[in-house]
């Protein structure tokens, strides 16, 4: 299991404040372990930092189970979960401790303090149950994925077997590690006994390209927002001799900066490897390997091993025919029990049975290779015609030179959201003419930011 550290002097994590051997790691694991009581409920508010990591160690392998929850969130939504759920433990950053007046300290670690509530209550949990994430873009919701023991262990030894990792590697973070995309890093590299790199500082600062190139980082991962950004930051002219590859999931990148990437990795013997997952099923279900990256630019690939594909029509039955779209269905063992919506859920046991119904239309070519075409809410009807609000997006985004935006609308009128006042015409106009459609089926608005979440996934919920 990778949360069962072995003692070693090999480095564990690297952060601006710390080093930490996996012997350090051990040892403050088993001081949060000496001070639990037992099996039982427990938050940790996280940061990129090693304290964020031991605390989370720490509860795995004293069986309690963590909710995984960003040290920012927003505090009446904290409030909430911490009334709904109760957790009897406590992790959190120095610096806001004396906001959790309920709790006491038990213990403190690198810049951490583990917290105990006053008044603990006894909570029913399910042998298997392991970890608790929040699902992507849940802002107000006590909605939680029910992780269980073999699907966090059994994803992070998939993803080193087709990542090829090794303790040689040295990711830097780039993503919160509440998020399912961060943490599955994190505990891939900790499986392999690898070196982590932890920093909380965004991309587009000098400090964080400073530490990363400072300390010789193998690899980074990206949400299609990262390598937007990236883009604009002039990413293709830097030097990154210590750079092996890149990853990206987290939503589907536009063919054309997919394209861009895998060629400015094949051209400099880096790798460039797009993959595809959700919190629902722990972290990833597939990858295309680095190989194929230029030939097949746009697929997400296949199955991860140990998981299997298949296309299902509306009626439930198997699509067997190549460049058919259909509903994107996962069979794994990382496939998770279920959802929690209050305390007396972490009971439950699994209600999927190992198969997840994504929600996402997909494709797949005569050669085996899935390509996502939109998720299945994101349709409207134009005058009879079926549009994809993501493929609406991607083409504009392509043509546009990266602009940002978001689609959302009802049937027979879209709205586009775009981050450029100059653009608005330009886009409608551009829209009827791209879809053969009137442009009065289409509103295209101006607002200053695209709403999204901490992993850059845009929040449709929260356009106006």
């Amino acid at each position: 299991m990778f949360y069962e550290i072995v003692p070693s002097d090999d480095v564990a994590i690297i952060s601006e404040a710390a080093t930490l051997t996996y012997k350090d790691l051990a040892g403050y694991v088993d001081k949060i372990k000496s001070v639990i009581s037992g099996r039982t409920l427990a938050f940790c508010l996280c940061e990129n930092s090693p304290g964020s990591v031991v605390s989370y160690l720490g509860y795995l392998g004293s069986k309690v189970v963590p909710l995984m929850v960003d040290k920012k969130i927003d505090r009446d939504l904290l409030k909430h979960l911490l009334e709904v759920y109760k957790p009897e433990y406590i992790a959190v950053p120095d610096e806001i401790r004396d906001e959790f007046t309920e709790f006491e300290g038990v213990a403190e670690y690198l810049s951490y303090t583990l917290m105990r509530s006053k008044t603990p209550e006894p909570v029913e949990l399910h042998p298997d149950l392991a970890l608790l994430l929040t699902t992507s873009g849940s802002t107000g919701s006590p909605k939680l994925v029910r992780q269980t023991y073999t699907n966090i262990q059994s994803n992070a030894e998939s993803i080193v077997q087709y990542l090829e990792i090794t303790s040689d590697e040295r990711p830097v973070t780039t993503l919160p590690m509440n998020y399912t995309y961060g943490l599955s890093i994190i505990n891939s590299h900790l499986q392999a006994k690898a070196t982590i790199l932890m920093t909380d500082a965004p991309m587009n600062m000098k400090t964080f390209w400073t530490f990363m190139k400072d300390n010789k980082a193998t690899s980074f991962g990206g949400v299609p927002f990262t390598y937007e950004m990236l883009k604009k930051l002039r990413f293709f002219k830097m030097d990154l001799p210590d750079l092996r590859y890149m990853t990206q999931a987290g939503g589907k990148l536009s063919p054309e900066l997919h394209h861009e990437f895998a060629t400015w990795a094949s051209e400099r013997d880096k790798k460039f490897i797009v993959m595809y997952g959700q919190t629902e099923a722990t972290a990833r279900m597939g990858y295309l390997p680095a190989e194929k990256s230029i030939e097949k630019f746009g697929s997400m690939g296949f199955a991860i091993p140990g998981g299997k594909f298949i296309l299902i029509d509306v009626n439930g039955n198997e699509i067997t025919e190549p460049e058919t779209v259909g509903e994107l269905v996962y069979d794994g063992p990382n496939v998770t029990y279920g959802y929690a919506e209050k305390r007396e859920d972490l009971a439950k046991g699994d209600e999927r049975g190992g198969r997840l119904i994504t929600g996402d239309m997909a494709k797949r070519d005569s050669e085996g290779f899935y390509f996502i075409v939109g998720r299945k809410k994101r349709f409207l009807k134009i005058f009879g015609n079926r549009v994809n609000l993501d493929e609406i997006d991607q083409l504009i985004k392509a043509a546009f030179d990266n602009i940002e935006c978001a689609s959302s609308g009802v049937d027979d009128h879209m709205k586009v959201y775009i981050t450029d006042e100059s653009k608005c015409d330009e886009i409608r106009k551009w829209l009827s003419e791209t879809t053969h459609l009137s442009e009065s089926a289409f509103d295209v608005v101006y607002i200053e930011a695209i709403p999204k979440n901490e992993a850059g996934k845009v929040l449709y919920k929260d356009l106006p």
